[in-house]
């Protein structure tokens, strides 16, 4: 049996992906039947939460596949767009949800599905925005592109209540010092997944690597 998660802030959820790891692997899955391995590598170099982007065909397979199979991972869906994406992703097995911005009406989808979410940010506005309606866990994208640690140190004083999860940009090199902050509950990247490990299917490589990303912090 899978030991509790840690709760989150988000209205209706049971627990928060900003505690499970230092690292959230953000997969692009272009063949499902590399699915289970990749996870599989993953988990076992202690990085338990896997965002499965809906960018291919295969994505929704291989959330199906990573719930159905692979004990101790907590699979998420990303690059959410629409309503639809957020029922569809729920109902293929994704405990959490994660878009690379927010409306209304995806807000409102996501909070419906009653699982954990991530909308993106990229502004002070944009977080003020959400933290009224009640959402003080959020990702921060694309961030280096968005200010990096320099922006994300500038909102610590004036929005302390809120905690982020920067993706876009970051790698083994820079993520330390986005962890290092106190707004910063987990970083997203995709280094410990390299195109050439993943097409040589070098499971062992990806699980050392994830095995890095989780001593990060």
């Amino acid at each position: 049996m899978n030991a509790p998660l840690p709760s989150s802030g988000a209205p209706g959820a049971s627990f928060s992906v900003l505690g499970l790891a230092p690292v959230v692997p953000v997969v692009v899955v272009e063949d499902a039947a590399d699915a289970v391995p990749l996870a599989r590598a993953l988990v076992a170099g202690g990085l338990p939460a896997i965002e499965v982007t809906l960018r291919t065909p295969a994505a929704p397979d291989a959330i199906r596949a990573i719930a159905a199979e692979v004990p101790g991972a907590v699979v998420g869906a990303g690059t959410l767009l629409t309503p639809d994406q957020v029922t569809d992703a729920v109902a293929a097995g994704a405990r959490f949800l994660v878009s690379p911005g927010c409306t209304d009406t995806l807000l409102a989808a996501m909070r419906a599905a009653d699982v954990p979410f991530l909308p993106g940010v990229s502004t002070a506005s944009e977080a003020m925005t959400l933290l009224e309606r009640g959402v003080r866990e959020m990702k921060f994208f694309p961030a280096r592109a968005a200010g990096g640690t320099a922006y994300l140190k500038s909102l610590a004083g004036p929005l302390p209540q809120v905690r982020f999860c920067p993706t876009g940009g970051i790698g083994p090199d820079t993520a330390p010092e986005y962890l290092a902050l106190p707004n910063v509950g987990c970083v997203g990247g995709s280094w410990m997944l390299p195109e050439d490990a993943v097409a040589a299917r070098d499971w062992d490589r990806v699980e050392r690597l994830a095995r890095e990303a989780a001593a990060l912090r």
